[in-house]
């Protein structure tokens, strides 16, 4: 079970983007994840006619690794760890550490 899931809010905690927030978009495989107005870059493209590209400076989202990023709980303001807890009919849930309290997908 992923901790960190398509949909959640993060927050940066190291690198050139630190504290900026973001929703993750995309989880590229186990260990990179695509935010939301983080890790952004310019890349030169060349126009394709067949494709009806125009050339030019194109900034896109790049993955970043999930160990640099945590979830952004809302209730307190900060960053969170998060816990699997196994409800009484067998069923995973994610909490947040700090509190104890499940964590909704929005």
């Amino acid at each position: 079970m992923n901790k960190i899931r398509k949909g959640d809010e993060v927050i940066i905690i190291t690198g050139r983007d630190k504290g900026k927030k973001g929703v993750v978009s995309l989880r590229k495989d186990d260990s990179h994840l695509v935010v939301e107005g983080v890790n952004i870059v310019k890349r030169h493209t060349k126009p394709n006619p067949l494709k009806g590209l125009t050339g030019g400076v194109v900034e896109k989202a790049m993955p970043i690794h999930q160990s640099n990023v945590a979830i952004f709980n809302a209730a307190t303001g900060k960053a969170d760890r998060v816990g699997i807890k196994v409800l009484a009919d067998g069923k995973r849930v994610r909490v947040y550490k700090s509190s104890g309290e499940e964590i909704k997908v929005a």
